[in-house]
């Protein structure tokens, strides 16, 4: 059985002492590859570093968070440009919509969500996508796009059936993580999954973050690691009503056509 986690946070500081560890780990559990997640310009550079130095078992995004919106100076799309140049650079993100929280002004975030599927045109390449509490701008942006990105991925998605139907309308894959496994919140999700396509599903940790809760045991340190994929593909798996050996060999399959991972070379892009 072989997993891809399409949204690992490798480069977070919790991950700073043990990175290579927590690679191996996740191997010997199945996880092959992995997709490690730019949140901001900086983390994008490391995660292309780290992807350079792990090739054919790490990928990359680069891309600008909408919480770190308001400091993406659109004179910087060169340099987001230049980092999706790189072959093992696979997407376009993480970018999007969060008015939950809001960290940056809901304008600024609405602007470097644009500026970034327009790179993403530019270099055809696929979108890693987060959106919370944002859907009705959310998805009248993407619209906006239809037809013009290669692809792209809702990543982390927390929502019901209604709200899957509309990102299936838009083409989009759909990631899921260990919210599955949450007993107080999940139910929407779990509502939804089984009406997911299997060519459109793929699994993720968001490690370090969404620790599944229903691990046993649970790591004192309360950080999620990639090695639990399995664990969230198997929960997935008991809800659509199927084999874990199945839902991994189509998550993966659905992976790595959306990002590309076995192509010899980049995407080409205007």
């Amino acid at each position: 059985m072989e997993l891809i986690d399409i949204g690992s946070n490798l480069t977070h500081e919790s991950f700073a002492g043990d990175r290579t560890e927590v690679i191996e780990r996740a191997a010997a559990a199945g996880v092959t590859r992995q997709i490690v997640t730019g949140a901001d310009l900086a983390s994008s550079r490391a995660a292309s570093a780290l992807a350079a130095e792990h090739a054919q078992i790490l990928w990359s995004t680069a891309g600008v968070h909408p919480h770190h919106a308001a400091g993406f100076d659109p004179g910087r799309r060169e340099e987001l440009h230049d980092l999706l140049r790189q072959p093992h650079v696979v997407a376009v993100g993480e970018c999007g919509l969060d008015y939950f929280r809001n960290f940056s002004p809901p304008a600024a975030q609405r602007a470097a969500f644009i500026a970034q599927l327009e790179v993403a045109v530019a270099v055809a390449k696929p979108v890693f996508l987060h959106q919370r509490d944002a859907h009705q701008d959310f998805t009248a942006i993407l619209r906006e796009f239809h037809g013009r990105l290669v692809g792209g991925v809702a990543h982390c998605f927390t929502g019901g059936v209604a709200e899957l139907e509309d990102y299936l309308a838009l083409g989009l894959g759909i990631g899921v993580t260990g919210w599955v496994c949450d007993e107080r919140r999940g139910a929407d999700l779990r509502a939804a999954v089984p009406h997911i396509p299997a060519d459109r599903l793929m699994v993720e940790t968001d490690a370090p973050y969404l620790l599944p809760r229903d691990l046993k045991p649970q790591p004192k340190s309360r950080r999620n690691e990639p090695m639990y994929l399995p664990h969230i593909a198997r929960a997935v798996a008991h809800i659509r009503n199927q084999s874990l050996e199945s839902l991994a060999a189509s998550c993966t399959r659905t992976a790595t056509e959306i990002f590309g991972l076995d192509r010899k070379e980049p995407r080409t892009g205007s």
